[in-house]
């Protein structure tokens, strides 16, 4: 029988096709989805992030999608504020929640009670911070992070030049390392961890390279063009997978096909650090989408996962 705090997580890398089997979860139990994807918050990013469509936002209620504009800062602990509210409803009529997405911070936070204070955007020293990446390069900025707090530096990567500058900023503004600022309050749920993977790495990589194509054929271009036209370059914009490579692209930095194979290239080297990320999960139930057909996960996940609580 289900308890009151049964949530059910679908994790993994981007191109693993977790939104998709989400849906079809969903539409089994008669339940709704949380998406814990820090893209999707995004209203009018549509193609680059693989949002679900119109249709499939028929079927089944999301929460956590479209939900501010590329202008507005959005931060973990907004994510956490809207999550927890969209898990209580769902509690409360009685269903089962379902949390799909692959940013790892947002699971954690959300499922794992990782707390971060939250500390409003100063972009003042963002410029800064900016302005010494550019002309000193990351690894020098992310050496200043590393001697500051090894704890943080320790989880990222010198490329990831945005969160190593939200740890410097929360450093500023609270005085102390940003790990130190961190706690976990844990928070009573049941997790049911369903893990895609691949057993093949260059599996996974074939069908992230397929998906950035898609993407192109859809008009990722266009898209990027008329998000720039409404709303400018924003933060958002520049900093997130593919619509940052082809804003390089509208400026001339490069070709159109040195565009898509760094989307690709760039999208792989994202994926890596994902599955870094959710291997690290203790008790994940992990399918290979190379091994088994979706229908036969499905009814692996019903078998295994859901039977103690359905």
């Amino acid at each position: 029988m289900k308890k009151s705090n049964d949530v059910i997580a679908i994790i993994g890398p981007t191109a693993t096709g977790k939104s998709d089997f989400a849906i079809k979860l969903a539409l089994e139990l008669g339940t709704e989805i949380i998406s814990a994807d820090s893209r999707l918050v995004y209203k009018d990013f549509n193609i680059g992030t693989a949002k679900p469509s119109f249709d499939d936002l028929k079927k089944v209620k999301h929460y956590c999608i479209d939900i501010v504009s590329p202008i507005e800062d959005f931060s973990v602990s907004d994510f956490k504020q809207f999550a927890n509210v969209a898990m209580s409803k769902i509690f409360e009529d009685n269903k089962l929640p379902i949390v799909v997405g692959g940013t790892g911070f947002y699971i954690k936070s959300l499922l794992e009670g990782l707390d971060i204070p939250k500390v409003e955007a100063d972009e003042e020293f963002r410029k800064k911070m900016k302005s010494i990446a550019q002309s000193k390069g990351n690894e020098y900025l992310f050496e200043i992070l590393r001697k500051k707090d090894p704890v943080i530096a320790e989880k990222l990567h010198f490329n990831d030049v945005f969160r190593v500058i939200r740890a410097l900023e929360v450093m500023e503004k609270l005085k102390i390392p940003m790990s130190n600022a961190q706690k976990i309050v844990k928070p009573n749920f049941n997790v049911i961890y369903i893990f895609l993977d691949t057993a093949d790495r260059s599996y996974l990589y074939e069908r992230i390279n397929k998906r950035v194509d898609l993407m192109l054929e859809l008009g990722l271009v266009d898209e990027v063009k008329n998000l720039i036209e409404k709303y400018g370059k924003t933060l958002s914009l520049l900093k997130t997978l593919g619509y940052k490579e082809v804003c390089g692209y509208l400026d001339k930095e490069f070709s159109f096909n040195e565009m898509k194979e760094l989307i690709q290239k760039n999208t792989r080297n994202f994926a890596k650090r994902q599955l870094t990320w959710f291997r690290s999960v203790d008790k994940a139930n992990v399918f290979c989408i190379d091994k088994l057909t979706q229908d036969e996960i499905f009814y692996k996940v019903k078998e295994k996962c859901l039977s103690t609580i359905l």
